[in-house]
């Protein structure tokens, strides 16, 4: 008798910790999927911003932008190769990283990858119209302001 009176007293606590481990496991099991899904929708975002960067329009760097963040916090192995690319190539990925923080300083960024682009195609300093542009209205702001 006795010992039915303690399998008794060990069953809710069996059942409970069974039903315990189910649940953990099934939420575990939804956060894997849930991780896949986001995973798979910021590939796609990804995409799509590929598709449109050449196009016009303003549409493509924020969704290279948005999904290449959807991506990275959802997968270790793809936030280890954007790192591995940020030591190796700083001065391409370092505008890419201004975009995703939380406050993103986008027309700093737009003003430097314009700065940058004009230093590219035009090789003489003479003719890049941006930097002497910026220098000439910094010249002329600076002797209105009062001292």
């Amino acid at each position: 008798m006795n010992s039915a009176a303690e399998t008794l007293a060990r069953l809710p606590s069996r059942l409970y910790r069974r039903r315990r481990r189910l649940a953990l496991v099934l939420r575990e099991t939804a956060g894997r999927v849930a991780r896949w899904a986001a995973l798979a929708f910021g590939v796609l975002v990804l995409l799509a911003g590929v598709v449109l960067t050449p196009l016009p329009g303003h549409l493509g760097l924020p969704l290279l932008v948005v999904g290449l963040m959807i991506v990275l916090r959802n997968s270790f192995q793809a936030k280890r190769r954007f790192l591995r690319w940020q030591r190796r190539h700083p001065k391409l990925i370092f505008p890419i990283r201004r975009l995703m923080r939380r406050e993103p300083e986008i027309m700093l960024v737009a003003w430097q990858q314009l700065l940058r682009s004009e230093k590219v195609f035009l090789r003489k300093a003479k003719w890049r119209v941006l930097k002497r542009g910026r220098k000439h209205l910094k010249r002329r702001w600076l002797k209105k302001q009062p001292v």
